[in-house]
């Protein structure tokens, strides 16, 4: 058994829709970002960087992973889904993966992040801080395109890096974005979405749980921007 600690959030999707896609089980605990829980001390034992998403794998001696990239990875080792084995015969694909994993973990995330606090949020709109963070994730968001022209999935079959992707760029509109256009990223969030385990994922938590949409906790999660 494993438990979730997350929030409506798109770095919170993507480790819910890999326990989804992977069939196992979990229990889902869900912080309010709010209200700094994600801060609390009891929390900071299990992630030391007060953020969600993190989990707790009772199967395995109550080991904690954080970060949503490292999440991914430890359960796709653990399952043997979505990620080539750590072989040499594997390494091509394997780094075909990870590649495609920390593209969102160091570009597509953190840029469309700081484009929804100065689009959305910032009390003081600042528009070189607006265009230059749009701008970016608009061109990441090419990067993506460009790669599914000639691919079913980034790394060719469906894979963490799929999963990781999926759960940001499927929220461009938010970040004042327009990506309709991109034809093959158009293409390829519609085959993701669609799969009954992503839709499961999607819905953790539970909106009813929390009483909070994701647009809401998104806003609410500005708090834990420095």
């Amino acid at each position: 058994m494993i438990t979730l600690f997350t929030a409506a959030t798109p770095n919170g999707r993507k480790a819910s829709i890999m326990l989804e896609e992977c069939a196992l089980d979990y229990n889902v605990r869900p912080l309010e970002l709010g209200n700094g829980e994600q801060k609390q001390e009891w929390y900071l034992q299990i992630n030391p960087n007060g953020r969600i998403p993190a989990i707790v794998d009772h199967d395995n001696d109550d080991f904690a992973v954080f970060e949503s990239g490292a999440i991914l990875i430890y359960l796709a080792e653990k399952t043997g889904h979505f990620l080539p084995p750590n072989t040499l015969e594997n390494s091509k694909d394997r780094s075909l993966v990870m590649q495609w994993l920390m593209f969102q973990m160091g570009g597509l995330g953190p840029m469309m992040g700081q484009a929804n606090v100065f689009f959305r949020y910032a009390e003081e709109k600042i528009p070189f801080a607006i265009e230059r963070y749009q701008k970016e994730t608009r061109r990441l968001l090419e990067v993506l395109d460009t790669r599914l022209a000639d691919n079913e999935y980034l790394a060719g079959t469906y894979s963490i890096a799929d999963i990781a992707n999926f759960s940001w760029a499927r929220t461009a509109n938010w970040s004042g974005v327009e990506s309709r256009d991109l034809e093959h990223l158009s293409r390829w969030i519609e085959a993701i979405q669609v799969r009954p385990a992503v839709q499961r994922g999607l819905d953790v938590p539970p909106e009813g749980q929390l009483g909070k949409s994701d647009d809401e906790f998104v806003k609410s999660a500005q708090k834990m921007v420095t």
